[in-house]
């Protein structure tokens, strides 16, 4: 592997002003990603994309150098993390650098360990065109999902709705935000949202805390206060 790693940091946030260089037990969101990147690979492989001169300001200061600012098309919140990825692979090709894997790394993951990045890492091969990080789903389609039919019913969403306890359905998960690697020419071809060939790799509840609400910004709080994540 050649990875680039990509964190991707637009200025706006609805959810929590600022988020991106929000303060959380003293320390810029983002260098929480930055610090997790610093540990698996040199600086000039961690790429902070961003339109946002605030959040250029805090990742220099803090030690690296942000290459390229967003161009205007790419800093709306209607531009999509594919478009942002494949403006970062393009801006280093230019410059005769080549990638051949992308490890992206949001900043809202504050818990997101060095060592579940290696997994993932381990994880990894040409048989896959992308390895992400899930946890268990809070919800399952064949115990607890419903949808409505034409006549305005409830219905299970997955399976016949014969499973009594919750244990006993089969186990799902959802993407947890914390970790994609993505092969570079697969994403030449597609988003990786069409991708196929995708391996998982779970993590605990705590560590997969993505933070879009301020509910999600206390509940953070709270974790480092009572001693998680230090």
């Amino acid at each position: 592997m050649n990875p680039l790693y990509i964190i991707p940091a637009r200025g706006g946030s609805k959810g929590i002003p600022h988020k991106n260089i929000k303060e959380l037990n003293g320390k810029p969101l983002i260098c929480y990603s930055i610090d997790v990147a610093r540990k698996l690979t040199t600086d000039d492989n961690i790429c902070v994309t961003t339109d946002d001169d605030d959040i250029i300001k805090v990742v220099e200061d803090y030690g690296l150098k942000v290459p390229f600012k967003r161009p205007e098309e790419l800093a709306s919140d209607q531009a999509g993390t594919y478009e942002v990825i494949m403006h970062a692979i393009n801006h280093y090709a230019a410059k005769g650098t080549y990638y051949d894997t992308i490890i992206l790394l949001q900043p809202t993951s504050p818990f997101r360990k060095a060592d579940d990045v290696k997994r993932c890492i381990e994880a990894y091969s040409d048989k896959y065109e992308m390895i992400v990080s899930v946890k268990s789903a809070s919800s399952n389609p064949y115990y607890d999902c419903f949808e409505l039919n034409n006549q305005g019913y409830l219905y299970q969403s997955k399976g016949d709705g014969n499973y009594q306890r919750r244990q006993d359905a089969p186990k799902v998960y959802e993407y947890n935000g914390a970790v994609y690697i993505m092969d570079v020419e697969a994403l030449k071809k597609c988003s990786y949202n069409s991708f196929t060939k995708i391996g998982a790799i779970e993590m605990d509840e705590m560590s997969s805390l993505d933070l879009d609400t301020m509910l999600d910004w206390k509940f953070a709080e709270l974790l480092i206060n009572e001693g998680y994540g230090r």
